[in-house]
């Protein structure tokens, strides 16, 4: 077996620190997660001891189908939960953009693992670089291409990892984002 690997169970105890940091009032922060993927619950264990480090009060929100997604929010706001982290699941990378438009008109400071969600108006994103995804996906075609085997080579995991903040969306929301960490992303919006 070949191919790429992308860190996201590991990364997800930083995008809860990050989300206390941009909300540090919030004392509780909700997850949104995809109950039929198979990593879910150790996923979830992984957050927990996060949020106890932090101190801070974690509600799980469930979501595999596009109805429950809005349903999701309104849980989120009932619950007066401060931020709102989405796991890294590809049923929610597949409705990035309909996931910051629906962070955006509920007005729910949300971080997700991807740009793009930052780029359709969500609040930050912290996850695996996407273009060193690619890059290293070429580079594995072309070793392909010039005759390697591509059982032979091994597997590579992408290490590069990106913060993207959205001002905008940030003063929307009425949240000042702290200089230091504007300071550590990779790419502030405005």
């Amino acid at each position: 077996m070949t191919g790429l690997t992308i860190l996201s169970a590991e990364l997800l105890p930083k995008r809860l620190e990050v989300a206390h940091e941009l909300v540090p009032m919030a004392k509780v922060m909700a997850v949104l997660v995809n109950p039929t993927n198979p990593q879910t619950e150790r996923q979830l264990t992984v957050l927990r001891a996060a949020a106890r480090a932090l101190s801070l009060q974690l509600q799980v929100l469930h979501a595999s189908s596009e109805r429950d997604l809005d349903a999701a929010c309104e849980t989120f706001i009932q619950l007066g939960a401060g931020v709102l982290v989405i796991d890294n699941d590809t049923f929610f990378v597949d409705r990035t953009e309909q996931l910051a438009a629906l962070a955006v008109r509920q007005a729910v400071p949300a971080i997700f693992v991807n740009r793009r969600f930052v780029a359709s108006g969500g609040l930050a994103s912290y996850g695996g670089s996407l273009t060193d995804v690619y890059r290293l996906a070429g580079v594995y075609t072309a070793r392909i291409l010039k005759g390697e085997k591509p059982g032979e080579l091994p597997v590579q995991q992408v290490t590069k990892v990106e913060l993207v903040i959205n001002l905008k969306t940030a003063k929307s929301l009425g949240l000042d984002v702290p200089p230091s960490l504007l300071a550590r992303a990779d790419e502030v919006i405005e």
